[in-house]
């Protein structure tokens, strides 16, 4: 195997980065910035600790984060599986990047700032959901906005709903989770599971 150790190797093969790929880097968001970030209802969420990294999905109905102004960005946390990765994460080194993906468009929005996590009660209850509230908030402090290439999203077909695979080709999360622990019951962890996320969605 043959691989890249430098720097000055790594350039030499990729050349000179484009006027567009370092005009896009700004330092708040801009109207246009702004509009994509309100349209996704879905963002990744890479943090770093101690233990090593975590990249994290996370939804919401309607925009997965809420734009307090055009530097800070607020992401409640909802229900989920308490591992509470990127949380853990966060309080330890507030270093975080978004990936926001916005349904139909090509283009992704990407954020590089630092993050804290809020139980300030006032912020809980304004993300007030089905009369839950999500148990803390991450405010995202932004140091890069920039847009993506579309190259990937075009290149994956991602909004192609003739390439979508069927639920039945895939394995269910019991037997994911037999797979790793022989003994889990995953026929019933599949049978509940429906209806269990349907009553904890918030």
């Amino acid at each position: 195997m043959t691989v890249i150790t430098t720097v000055g190797d790594l350039k030499a093969i990729y050349g000179e980065v484009s006027e567009a790929s370092t005009a896009k880097v700004t330092t708040s968001l801009t109207p246009a910035y702004r509009q994509m970030i309100e349209c996704s209802p879905f963002v990744a969420l890479a943090t770093v600790g101690p233990e090593g990294l975590d990249c994290s999905p996370r939804g919401d109905l309607g925009a997965v984060v809420r734009i307090e102004d055009n530097r800070t960005l607020a992401l409640p946390d909802w229900r989920g599986n308490n591992r509470v990765d990127s949380l853990l994460n966060i309080v330890r080194d507030p270093r975080v990047a978004l990936m926001f993906l916005i349904p139909g468009s090509n283009s992704v929005m990407r954020i590089n700032g630092r993050a804290v996590v809020s139980i300030a009660p006032d912020l809980l209850e304004s993300f007030e959901m089905e009369g839950r509230h999500p148990r803390s908030v991450i405010i995202v402090s932004i140091q890069e906005a920039y847009f993506q290439c579309a190259r990937a999203v075009m290149r994956a077909e991602l909004w192609n709903v003739k390439r979508q695979v069927a639920a039945d080709d895939l394995p269910t999360p019991g037997e994911m989770l037999k797979a790793a622990k022989e003994s889990f019951d995953q026929e019933t962890y599949d049978r509940e599971w429906p209806a269990r996320a349907a009553k904890t969605m918030w």
